[in-house]
């Protein structure tokens, strides 16, 4: 079946007992057993429930993977993909990575003895001079958050496959609809459902697709453990945002086209961060990968009173962190998304002051372009 086809119907099938063909929110905490020792696939809601083994169901099929866990939140399900590592293992990371992995990793996983390297994922031969006989995992974010460098997602599986490491691909700003990273060569995709899954700002989650069914194994006894599987409500809620993901993400790509070309002709803006532009370094690799270039840019209007200047006077895009909503976002990641990032790492990835993040929504693109053009003007 096609993409669109599974993402309504995989996971979705009519609730067998009364024929809704939107099945019920299984708003209970524990489930009836007809006898000790038996029950109908569910014993506490922790453990599993209905709702969450039908998204899961969804996403597996759409990432191309054996099987998937959906957690509580995208880091809830990172966390628990770090904990595949045992004490004395090194994890190679993408250096402008979302500011929460970088926090997690530095701040708490090295407590568990834990080793993290942060490298230019966009250059195979960095990735591979990191490389330590301890490498026991790749985790690349493709494209960056907020960079939007792009990592050779088959070149480097071809590096961790050699050295016998889990290639792990972060999928949430493209979503399975733009990139398939499995069909590429990784092993472990994660996503913020947050974002593009669910599409509509109302629910968080994250999900953990996997290839392996020894790693699937471990994530589910880490979900289980820690209590970080997703309720029912939000699987609800992320579940019906999928259904339309087909349809959004092709309004999103091509608003994200439209303002990417607008803001680079623009006289106020610096440069533009943007893989579909023919002058982003990897836009070859990006044209080679992926099936579109999304939503997700940044631009630079070089000093931060600049982009205080726009970022106050935008009306149409909201200033709010998050992204992947039917809606436009707009952030500061320097004093946003990545504040907890050290400042001289900001400056070297490239995160400057005058950067900002846009998740172009599905709005009527010239009225997005009106309204960006209104607060550049203030500068």
């Amino acid at each position: 079946m096609g993409f669109a086809t599974d993402a309504i119907h995989v996971g979705q099938e009519p609730e067998p007992a009364t024929g809704a063909i939107v099945a019920p929110i299984f708003q209970t905490s524990t489930y009836v057993q007809p006898e000790l020792g038996k029950n109908k696939g569910y014993d506490y809601a922790r453990t599993s429930h209905p709702n969450r083994r039908a998204l899961e169901r969804t996403v597996a099929k759409l990432e191309g993977g054996s099987g998937a866990f959906v957690f509580t939140s995208g880091m809830a399900g990172i966390d628990c993909v770090f904990r595949l590592l045992r004490p004395g293992d090194h994890a190679i990371i993408s250096e402008a990575v979302y500011g929460g992995v970088i926090r997690l990793t530095t701040q708490f996983l090295v407590q568990w003895g834990l080793e993290f390297s942060f490298v230019d994922t966009s250059s195979p031969a960095q990735v591979e001079r990191a490389i330590k006989p301890n490498t026991k995992m790749i985790y690349v974010e493709t494209p960056t958050n907020p960079t939007m460098c792009v990592s050779d997602i088959a070149a480097i599986s071809k590096i961790s496959a050699a050295r016998g490491a889990t290639l792990v691909v972060d999928n949430t700003f493209l979503s399975p609809f733009l990139q398939s990273p499995i069909a590429l060569g990784a092993q472990i995709v994660v996503h913020s459902m947050t974002k593009y899954l669910n599409g509509h700002s109302d629910a968080v989650g994250g999900a953990v697709i996997l290839t392996n069914p020894s790693d699937a194994e471990k994530i589910y006894f880490l979900q289980r453990s820690t209590g970080a599987g997703l309720a029912p409500m939000d699987c609800f809620l992320i579940s019906r945002g999928i259904k339309t993901l087909a349809v959004r993400m092709k309004q999103h790509d091509a608003n994200g086209r439209t303002i990417a070309r607008f803001l680079e002709d623009h006289p106020r803006v610096q440069r533009v961060l943007y893989p579909g532009l023919p002058s982003h370094p990897q836009h070859e690799v990006a044209v080679r990968q992926q099936r579109g270039f999304g939503a997700m840019l940044s631009f630079d209007v070089v000093t931060l009173e600049n982009a205080r200047t726009v970022l106050n006077h935008v009306k149409l895009c909201s200033l709010a962190e998050s992204l992947g909503g039917v809606e436009t976002l707009i952030s500061h990641p320097a004093t946003m998304t990545h504040a907890s990032v050290p400042p001289e790492t900001r400056q070297r990835v490239g995160i400057t002051d005058g950067l900002i993040r846009i998740s172009v929504g599905i709005e009527d693109v010239e009225d997005l372009i009106n309204d960006l053009d209104q607060a550049l003007r203030r500068i």
